[in-house]
């Protein structure tokens, strides 16, 4: 739980917002930001969905098999699914259903805060995605990791519009 390295890139997005379609829009910075790193980690965490989405391919199952990595999907909206009975303290989870098939689950990783909606990318199972994740959490709701990643898009942007 400490940052190793950081890589980050700036460019303009060449494909716009489409729900469903995220990889397409944010994929090839995150791919190019991937190869500037001289220390890969074990496995990414991605502020998306893996197989919790309407073609079970998310942006998490897509960078995976584009870099033949181990992925997950911690989003923090539904983007397919429905979930039942959830707990109101952290570790509590509920199965998120599409079309009678499990894509992910619901899980709180604080008490009494939103879930986030973890699914596996590629190269992992569900059970192992949300040990992760919950191992993943500190004092946030969501994982550090895509907290940190967020933390550092954000300064980039900044300096960006500083320049």
């Amino acid at each position: 739980m400490r940052i190793i390295e950081t890589a980050g890139v700036r460019s303009v997005a060449k494909f716009p917002y489409v729900p469903g379609l995220l990889s397409f829009r944010e994929a090839p910075s995150l791919l190019e930001a991937w190869e500037k790193l001289k220390t890969k980690p074990d496995i990414l965490t991605l502020d998306g969905q893996g197989i919790a989405h309407p073609r079970r391919f998310g942006i998490a199952c897509h960078v995976g098999v584009l870099l033949d990595w181990p992925t997950i999907g911690c989003a923090k909206s539904i983007l397919v699914g429905k979930y039942g009975e959830l707990g109101l303290e952290a570790g509590s989870q509920a199965p998120l259903i599409d079309k009678g098939e499990q894509v992910g689950v619901a899980l709180r990783t604080k008490n009494k805060v939103s879930p986030v909606y973890v699914s596996p990318g590629h190269l992992i199972d569900l059970d192992s995605s949300i040990d992760l994740v919950l191992r993943s959490i500190t004092k946030y709701r969501l994982p550090e990791t895509t907290r940190q990643a967020h933390l550092l898009v954000n300064r980039l942007r900044v300096e960006s519009e500083e320049e």
